[in-house]
């Protein structure tokens, strides 16, 4: 039997205050998971921003096959304002604001790509419209 487990959180930092939104990536550190890779990640911990909006989106379920358990990976939209100024921490050696086909091109993940096409779809017009009260969260 497998179990399924909630282990991942991704955050998508995004600059919605603009005609052509902008995300957040970031490459790991060498000596982290996945070093080099181009990653989304919790907001304040790992970047010192604060949020100005945060919405779920999805859940993308992935599997562990060392461990026998299929993971979730909970999606949430963190937005953010223009003058967000990042700090990184140890976990990160580099950040880009890039648009959202840039982004999407960038991340290692297929999955990553179509947490962002849900992100536009669900969030494009800037808010939830009549899902607002479902997903914002904060």
């Amino acid at each position: 039997m497998t179990d399924i487990r909630v282990g991942v959180v991704d955050v998508y930092v995004i600059r919605p205050y603009r005609a052509d939104w902008l995300v957040l990536s970031l490459q790991r550190s060498s000596g982290t998971r996945c070093p080099g890779s181009w990653a989304v990640r919790e907001v304040r911990e790992e970047t010192g921003l604060e949020l100005d909006r945060l919405y779920n989106v999805t859940c993308q379920p992935f599997y562990l096959h060392t461990l026998g358990v299929v993971e979730m990976a909970v999606v949430f939209a963190a937005f953010v304002t223009e003058r967000a100024d990042v700090r990184l921490g140890a976990e990160h050696q580099r950040f880009e604001w890039l648009s959202m086909t840039d982004a999407a091109a960038r991340f290692t993940w297929p999955r990553e790509r179509e947490a962002l096409e849900h992100i536009r779809i669900l969030l494009g017009t800037g808010d939830a419209g009549p899902a607002e009260d479902v997903l914002r969260v904060v």
